[in-house]
């Protein structure tokens, strides 16, 4: 066979994986800004001190992109993505279902 084979139920079996993914990362999002939200309980020593002080601000905390960023960047691209494809597959639907009606029309028509 040449050419590309569309099977619409895989699409959306890999749309509903690509929610289930988006969810997820949501959950880790929420968790990377809850932790860059609190100093981490290390101790007062001052070394113990700027460890919490780099793990807060490597999680994300006082305007650093951190780990709370670069999990919220990759949400935002999956949702993008994840938003791309379900309308890719309405519009293929959508066109498959059109041309099915026309040849029904047309078999209709040469009865």
């Amino acid at each position: 066979m040449t050419g590309h084979e569309v099977v619409p139920n895989a699409l959306d079996r890999q749309v509903a994986a690509l929610g289930r993914l988006g969810e997820q990362t949501g959950e880790l999002v929420g968790s990377a800004g809850r932790l860059a939200d609190r100093l981490p309980q290390l101790g007062t020593a001052p070394p113990a001190l700027h460890l919490a002080q780099r793990l807060r601000e490597a999680a994300g905390h006082a305007g650093h992109a951190g780990l709370a960023g670069e999990l919220g960047a990759a949400d935002t691209e999956l949702t993008g993505f994840h938003e791309a494809l379900r309308a890719g597959i309405r519009r293929y639907q959508d066109h498959e279902s059109g041309v099915r009606e026309a040849f029904q029309r047309l078999e209709r028509q040469a009865e």
